[in-house]
């Protein structure tokens, strides 16, 4: 969660620390010191508000991934860093917080689709990237305070470049990309929270109303891209469609699940791989999309 606190640089107090520093060590020891003393000042240097950060902007975290954050480090890009901006919106609202949940939930159903404006083929991010937000807390929305700062972070390590790479691609691997992420996200985010069906039928159905209507689109969008693999793509979602349909309109559980099995197979990622390459797209599914598949 990011508390929105004013820019304050800590180039003073890094270069006072170094200079005593410097003052403690021996001769020997001075290079080392030297040397050190420049890579605090540089940190320093390159502190930010979390506030302050842009849309495009590379940085490491002050401390835990999780919690208040205050301060970051913007870095280049080329340079190895833990997370980079892709993208931002303010939250609608009056002078009461709604509560960190909902502001959560807002920010997990919105950033998907402003990250995918910068970095459309999420199978092509780095190994252990994966989409975060900043957004208000309580204090901070009494200030007027109600942006959400999308970003790609890894728990562990660092990456390097720019993961804003939508210019990079060609029409018809946009059209392709915007129609399966829209499908996919249409499957997670009306993603019942409870494995009891039965219970909770019309949840599902909502769920399979929604990946029906996004396969529909996607479906129809394929038909203006050439390609032998496309075709047969297009001609296996247009029946997971269907299924999709037929699940949505269940007279019942039993009638739900003959549907929902053959549609949830149908969209196995697995199976857009050959389209995919043909379009000179990344081809690994990604790790936990595998997993779900495997089951």
């Amino acid at each position: 969660m990011a508390v929105r606190a004013p820019y304050r640089s800590l180039r003073g107090l890094s270069a006072l620390a170094a200079l005593v520093a410097l003052g403690a060590v021996g001769c020997s020891d001075v290079s080392e010191a030297v040397d050190s003393a420049k890579d605090g000042a540089k940190k320093a240097a390159r502190q930010r508000s979390v506030f302050s950060l842009d849309v495009g902007d590379c940085y490491n975290p002050n401390g835990k991934a999780e919690g208040e954050a205050y301060l970051v480090e913007v870095v280049p890009c080329d340079e190895a860093h833990q997370g980079q901006v892709v993208g931002e919106f303010a939250i609608e609202g009056g002078p009461r917080h709604p509560g960190d949940e909902k502001v959560a939930a807002i920010a997990d159903e919105r950033c998907p689709a402003e990250a995918q404006k910068r970095a459309p083929d999420t199978w092509a991010l780095p190994a252990g990237v994966g989409l975060s937000h900043y957004t208000p807390t309580k204090e901070s929305w009494t200030t007027g305070d109600r942006a959400v700062t999308c970003t790609y972070t890894v728990e562990k390590g660092t990456f390097k470049g720019s993961l804003d790479t939508a210019k990079s691609f060609e029409p018809d691997q946009l059209t392709f990309l915007k129609g399966s992420n829209a499908v996919y996200e249409a499957l997670w985010v009306h993603q019942p929270v409870t494995d009891d069906v039965e219970a909770a039928l019309k949840d599902y159905q909502a769920q399979a109303k929604a990946v029906a209507a996004a396969l529909g689109t996607h479906v129809e969008e394929l038909d203006g891209i050439e390609g032998a693999e496309v075709g047969k793509l297009r001609a296996t979602l247009t029946k997971a469609a269907d299924q999709w349909e037929k699940a949505a309109n269940a007279p019942d559980v039993d009638t739900f699940y003959l549907a929902y099995d053959q549609a949830f197979t149908l969209v196995d990622p697995n199976k857009t791989v050959p389209a995919r390459k043909e379009l000179g797209l990344a081809t690994t599914v990604p790790a936990d999309e595998a997993e779900v598949w495997a089951v």
